[in-house]
């Protein structure tokens, strides 16, 4: 989106300046009301004091001090002059109005909030995201500064920033739902998929992308975003707790089967080679049983000593 910001280009006069040229308004006014109120100079000593002290009075509407990372939007009587953003102490004309807006990185930490992953299973799903006004233009005039109905428009900067607060949180639990319900919490069937729970560069991105598109309008940058928290609503928490427990079983007796599996063929393979004993079928049948049964227990295999022969 192209931007309309631009730099304020009208008078700017130092601070100090102007703070000396308003006090010698205040000594020329005192003055005049002091040594011109004679019988033939009451008249021109009255009019010169009032002028110097009104001038005084308006002097002191031009000036604003601007901190680091801090921005003024000047407005004429409804017309945007430009951005002023130097650094110090300065005066503008008194008929301005600049409205501070800080630019300042902020931190929004939004709670929990339960929406349903893309099988439908009702999750718990957290943000936290670092922004920060990147367009005073926008952010000034795109965005309603309408707090409610009752407290009216809010004129002040730490009113405005609650303004921009409160968008940047609303559009922020939009764009989560909506990322949330494009992914699966976990890869349950196994699948080489993008999930919310294994994949956090991939999620963290497409979520800084989405709320970035929610706040261009606004002209707020996303500086990093992603998830805080992530889990499974309580009402199915502890199912789903139990399936992970069963998948973690069966992913181990699969891994206990294979390993026993090779170990029993090396030991068949192995005797056969090395002559040590020969073996029918029937007995390399129970053998194989009896290793398995060694191998695969949950217990340790208690042993029975054969003191006969192998031999019928």
């Amino acid at each position: 989106m192209k931007t309309q910001e631009m730099e304020f280009k009208g008078m700017c006069l130092s601070g100090f300046l102007m703070l000396l040229v308003f006090f010698l308004l205040i000594a020329g006014g005192v003055c005049s009301f002091v040594f011109l109120m004679d019988d033939g100079w009451m008249p021109l000593g009255i009019t010169l004091g009032i002028l110097s002290i009104l001038l005084a009075v308006t002097t002191l509407g031009g000036f604003i001090m601007v901190e680091p990372n801090e921005a003024r939007v000047v407005m004429f009587f409804g017309k945007y002059e430009g951005t002023f953003t130097k650094n110090g102490y300065y005066w503008l004309n008194p008929f301005n109005n600049a409205y501070k807006i800080p630019l300042k990185a902020r931190n929004l930490d939004a709670d929990p909030i339960k929406v349903n992953d893309k099988t439908g299973n009702p999750i718990m799903i957290g943000l936290v995201m670092v922004w920060k006004v990147k367009d005073t233009y926008r952010v000034m005039f795109n965005i309603d500064n309408d707090v409610n109905a009752t407290a009216g428009v809010a004129t002040t900067a730490s009113g405005r920033m609650r303004v921009y607060e409160n968008f940047v949180k609303i559009q922020a639990d939009a764009a989560l739902r909506r990322i949330a319900g494009e992914y699966a919490y976990d890869n349950i069937d196994g699948h080489d998929e993008v999930t919310l729970r294994s994949s956090g560069d991939v999620v963290q991105q497409r979520l800084e992308h989405a709320i970035s598109e929610s706040l261009e309008i606004a002209g707020i940058e996303v500086v990093e975003a992603r998830i805080s928290h992530l889990a499974y609503a309580p009402e199915i928490a502890a199912v789903m707790l139990r399936r992970q427990q069963a998948d973690a079983i069966l992913s181990a007796r699969h891994k206990i089967v294979e390993g026993a599996v090779s170990m029993v063929k090396m030991a068949i393979d192995k005797l056969s080679e090395e002559e040590v004993v020969e073996l029918d079928e029937d007995k390399k049948a129970a053998m194989v049983s009896n290793l398995l049964v060694v191998l695969c227990a949950d217990e340790a295999a208690q042993p029975v000593l054969n003191t006969g022969t192998l031999h019928q």
